[in-house]
């Protein structure tokens, strides 16, 4: 085991794990460390804790100190001299019409280096930008292109939930999403209702796919002929959280009856799932190709 805290660098960064050099932290502490960046202001996301050594990459860097009000200060006007910052860049930008959107800036601790982030649909070449930069700031410049999953990261936005996006608030990295998790959890695969701000799939997708990997299987499929009490159905929806089946019976003479039932008193022939029953039509493919992108 280890002894580790975490630190996150921006509000909405990654944790990195640092050692703390027997010293107690508390969760909102400012830290200085050394990263491959240089010396950098950091917030204890994580106090004091053991892990297990496959959890980390050795050799775990230390804790250089914690910050003082010197250090905090120092840190609170790097961060005021963004605004400005960006208003420069982005009228350099529309000066050189350069096809890229700017994020965010972001000065380093020691104020050796700005780094702008931005996205675009394609390569740019900044070359020109980059000189105008160096000339407005007089430090060393830095260009950094994000995904569109990564801008909604920094500027975060409320999510369809009425929360605070995922990645903004509680997700350090990016977890995999598929389509194929939206389409085993019965949501509809219309892309405004599966997609997050970013235009992309909601990160939320992957938090329960275990569970409903799980029940999925133990379902009957949709459109399949199951026996309940009243004789035969058809299977018209799953509730996997319920444990339920929705069926539709044909009482003759065009009477229908749709009707809840238990899975337990729903009995069915047992599927033997594979890859091919999850498979997206071509229709559905060209359609949410772009959103695990």
């Amino acid at each position: 085991m280890a002894k580790i805290v975490g630190v996150r660098f921006r509000n909405f960064g990654k944790v990195y794990y640092f050692d703390p050099k027997n010293t107690e932290f508390q969760k909102g502490d400012g830290v200085i460390v050394e990263t491959t960046r240089g010396v950098e202001y950091g917030t204890i996301s994580i106090p004091n804790k053991e892990v297990d050594d496959t959890e980390i990459v050795q050799p775990l860097k230390p804790i250089i100190r914690k910050a003082t009000e010197k250090d905090t200060e120092v840190n609170r006007k790097n961060m005021q001299k963004t605004p400005e910052a960006k208003k420069i860049a982005e009228s350099l930008i529309e000066k050189h019409k350069l096809k890229m959107k700017l994020i965010d800036a972001e000065f380093t601790f020691d104020g050796s280096k700005v780094v702008f982030y931005f996205t675009a649909p394609t390569r740019i070449d900044f070359r020109e930008l980059v000189k105008d930069l160096a000339s407005a700031f007089h430090i060393r410049i830095e260009l950094r292109q994000v995904g569109i999953r990564d801008e909604a990261k920094i500027l975060g936005g409320i999510a369809p939930c009425g929360r605070e996006v995922c990645c903004k608030n509680c997700m350090p990295d990016f977890k995999k999403v598929t389509i194929k998790m939206a389409k085993v959890q019965g949501l509809s695969l219309n892309p405004g209702k599966i997609s997050g701000l970013c235009g992309r799939l909601m990160c939320c997708l992957e938090y329960e796919n275990a569970y409903y990997a799980d029940v999925y299987k133990k379902m009957p499929k949709i459109g399949s002929t199951v026996t309940i009490s009243e004789g035969q159905g058809v299977v018209i929806s799953n509730n996997m959280l319920n444990l339920t089946v929705k069926v539709k019976i044909d009482k003759g003479e065009g009477g229908l009856i749709y009707k809840d039932y238990p899975l337990s008193e729903v009995k069915f022939s047992k599927h033997n799932y594979s890859d091919e029953d999850d498979k997206l039509t071509p229709e559905e493919q060209a359609e949410l190709k772009e959103l695990e992108e």
